[in-house]
């Protein structure tokens, strides 16, 4: 009899907050406030990004509160924990959680008192977001995370969201050059509206990571570039799909990707809006492009290394991760 690695656990390290709401959250969330509430996910008419992010109006008009905040983190990750999740980064944009009187301060420390709850270790990552007239918001989400910055158990990083089609990365550079002389780590979206050459900026403004990058395939000195500076791909196939990041699954360049050397993790993005989770992308992506089992345990260890955590916290999560839990007769 063969013992085999069977991949029971999974790490997601692209999943915002407010697309994560999923129903049962929500009528938790909204019977905590007295809020009417209607249900939204992503419609299959959907056209692009800017489409999509129509459906976080809902979820986000439930975040607006300290105890609706504090609840929506350990009440994601408890639902992450059920589907195998061993350890997650959830990123918000605390500028969007101002609308009933919260600070952005008030937003983070909240967020932090649901992490404190959580069945499993997990980070924050703050959002900076892409748009007009917000740039004193954003200095202040890079002011709370140097602020609130550690290695583990609370913010770790930072990011850039939102529509980049319309506010090309390249104009966040000063904001990200601040970023990186305060020693904040810093992922950033890239190459899913936006194209190759939005992922090339973020690659020289310093990003460790990028959010999709899933634009440069078929670019050969960008996925050179990814390549030789090591960085880090937050790939999520559902999302792609129903933003039109991707024209065609069929070609979807996960498995390329990684067949060519790139580090290449996959995560959820949205799981609540979109209807799916990470064990549900693992499944896809094993039936859409033929992934094998060595190549999905390497996704995942890509994701311990991503992850912006301390070295004892990876250590950990590599001990958990695979398990020989059962025999080939």
């Amino acid at each position: 009899m063969k013992k085999e690695n069977r991949i029971n656990h999974y790490i997601d390290l692209h999943a915002h907050l407010d697309g994560c709401i999923s129903v049962e959250i929500a009528k938790k969330l909204a019977a905590l406030q007295q809020i009417t509430l209607p249900l939204l996910s992503v419609p299959d008419s959907c056209q692009d990004l800017n489409d999509f992010l129509k459906c976080f109006e809902l979820p986000i008009s439930l975040l607006q509160t300290e105890k609706a905040l504090e609840a929506a983190v350990y009440l994601v990750l408890s639902e992450m924990h059920k589907d195998g999740v061993i350890y997650a980064e959830l990123r918000f944009a605390p500028q969007l959680h101002t609308q009933k009187g919260m600070t952005q301060e008030n937003a983070v420390q909240s967020a932090m008192r649901g992490l404190i709850k959580s069945p499993i270790p997990g980070n924050l990552i703050l959002c900076c977001m892409r748009g007009e007239s917000n740039q004193q918001d954003n200095l202040k989400t890079l002011e709370l995370a140097r602020k609130y910055l550690v290695e583990d158990g609370g913010v770790v990083a930072v990011d850039l969201a939102g529509a980049q089609a319309l506010f090309p990365t390249e104009d966040y550079e000063d904001l990200f050059a601040k970023a990186k002389k305060d020693e904040i780590p810093f992922t950033i979206h890239a190459g899913e509206a936006g194209d190759a050459d939005d992922v090339r900026a973020a690659v020289r403004m310093g990003a460790t990571r990028i959010g999709h990058g899933v634009r440069i395939a078929g670019n050969e000195e960008v996925i050179q570039l990814v390549k030789d500076a090591e960085i880090f791909l937050e790939m999520c196939p559902t999302s792609n799909r129903q933003t039109k990041a991707v024209a065609d699954m069929s070609s979807y360049p996960l498995k390329t990707f990684l067949e060519r050397g790139l580090k290449v993790t996959l995560n959820t993005d949205d799981p609540a809006i979109e209807r799916t989770s990470l064990s549900r992308e693992f499944k896809y992506m094993e039936s859409l492009t033929g992934i094998a089992k060595e190549q999905q345990k390497q996704l995942i260890l890509n994701s311990v290394e991503a992850a912006f955590t301390s070295a004892d916290r990876k250590n950990e999560l590599r001990k958990q991760l695979f398990s020989e839990t059962y025999e080939k007769r």
